[in-house]
């Protein structure tokens, strides 16, 4: 369980309060509207009506007690990037700040941001991916290069293994899980013949991936 205050209850910080009160995590939301905050109040530990960029105020919540700050800000870029400074002016170990554009990325790191997250461009880029071919059932960006795709098994390695097609040692993929009538199986037998209707959760770089799953991204 983590200590973390969100700034901004539009529809991403919304999103992410929901997210991290699932997970069990003591959540202070802060936000200069009212009507925001209340439809955010059955999942947060408290909340705090204020001006972000006013270091008084800031100065009162003790931000260097939280493990995490996230700002969530997505119409005023201006209030963004001055809440980013002022939590690492005032001793936050660890902000997340969102991006609406690819320029405000490169500002929001000098200013203080430890990481930025561009959900409009994350969400476009997922979709182009995880729809590019009709055998991917999901997709995950891994850094590096590397991706992690819920494909169909293709169909030459249907009736084969994953020792009889050398998968790690020739194709340099990973398989992490398999998945049949909807139940994941993380401890498969590497001898057991593919069969026809599994997916399979594979890791690997990019190139390998496009390369033996047939992909097209």
């Amino acid at each position: 369980m983590k200590n973390i205050l969100i700034i901004g209850a539009g529809r991403f910080g919304t999103y992410l309060i929901q997210q991290f009160a699932e997970q069990g995590d003591e959540i202070l939301v802060v936000d200069n509207n009212e009507d925001r905050l209340e439809k955010v109040l059955p999942f947060v530990t408290s909340s705090l009506v204020g001006d972000s960029t006013d270091p008084d105020f800031m100065g009162s919540i003790g931000v260097n007690n939280f493990d995490l700050c996230v700002v969530a800000i997505g119409d005023n870029f201006q209030n963004s990037l001055e809440t980013t400074s002022l939590l690492k002016e005032l001793g936050a170990s660890y902000v997340i700040s969102r991006a609406s554009r690819d320029v405000h990325e490169k500002f929001l790191l000098r200013n203080g941001a430890d990481k930025v997250v561009y959900p409009e461009k994350n969400m476009a880029m997922w979709t182009a991916i995880r729809f590019s071919s009709s055998n991917i059932k999901d997709y995950i960006p891994v850094p590096g290069a590397f991706s992690i795709f819920d494909v169909e098994i293709p169909k030459s390695w249907v009736g084969r293994s994953i020792i009889d097609l050398e998968i790690r040692q020739k194709m340099h993929l990973n398989i992490l899980a398999l998945t049949e009538d909807g139940k994941l199986n993380m401890d498969y037998d590497p001898s057991e013949p593919f069969k026809k209707g599994q997916t399979v959760m594979v890791i690997g770089k990019d190139e390998d991936l496009k390369k033996h799953l047939d992909l097209d991204y």
